[in-house]
């Protein structure tokens, strides 16, 4: 049986009366991609914050490599090893690509550690490693989030946690960034992604969990997920 990257138990989140999430279960195996799915509103970017130390848990418990983080903020979350690359990206444009990623490696202590990450993502993201010097302002929607997930990446993480990477995306931006993720994968690193482009990430995912107002309405394998036409109908987007 696969190790647990993750596991959450009975997670809920509050915002002031306000219940995000209500109270769910849900693993990551590691070695994984596990796809967060579900409409606006349903509580998937909320898991997110509360697994990377964002938002306060209002009762159940995270454990990480089996390791209890449900009260840990970020800065812990992240000296773990978990990276969290939020929607929106949220990169400095008035930085240099360089110096993005090297805002990402924050973490980490080591010169060389830092360089041989730098040269790591250079070479998962080629693209970048040809604009280094540029002003990220500059860049194109697709080369941004590029830079959003390779700036998690400069942690050298064993978690990584996605918040709609494909959004405002062209299809062909989206199919190569949805290729890095399979290859993050094989070099060891667990992805849980929270997505809308719902068949798309499925393609990819190794099991899928689909959010409802905060509750889990379904989960089960992506293979099993995209043959359940009723479940593609109401909450994935349509026919796969």
């Amino acid at each position: 049986m696969a190790e647990n990257a993750l596991s959450v138990n009975g997670l809920s989140v509050k915002y002031g009366a306000i219940e995000a999430v209500k109270g769910i279960d849900l693993v990551v195996p590691k070695d994984s991609i596990v796809a967060l799915l579900g409409a606006n509103g349903a509580g998937k970017t909320s898991v997110l914050r509360a697994i990377s130390g964002l938002s306060p848990v209002a009762s159940g418990s995270i454990t990480y490599f089996g390791k209890d983080i449900t009260r840990f903020d970020t800065e812990r979350t992240a000296k773990l090893g978990i990276a969290h690359s939020p929607e929106g990206r949220q990169i400095f444009g008035d930085l240099t690509v360089e110096e993005n990623l090297q805002i990402g490696a924050y973490t980490i202590g080591d010169r060389r550690a830092v360089a041989e990450n730098m040269r790591r993502c250079q070479r998962i993201f080629p693209r970048l490693a040809e604009r280094m010097k540029q002003l990220a302002y500059t860049l194109s929607g697709g080369e941004l989030q590029m830079l959003a997930i390779a700036r998690a990446l400069m942690m050298h993480p064993k978690l990584l946690l996605l918040d709609e990477p494909s959004l405002g995306l062209a299809p062909l931006i989206v199919r190569d960034i949805f290729d890095t993720l399979r290859q993050l994968r094989s070099e060891g690193i667990t992805v849980l992604i929270v997505e809308q482009n719902a068949l798309q990430t499925l393609k990819i995912a190794d099991y899928g969990y689909v959010l409802e107002l905060g509750t889990v309405r379904a989960q089960g394998s992506a293979a099993d997920l995209l043959k359940d036409d009723t479940l593609v109908e109401a909450y994935l987007g349509g026919k796969a």
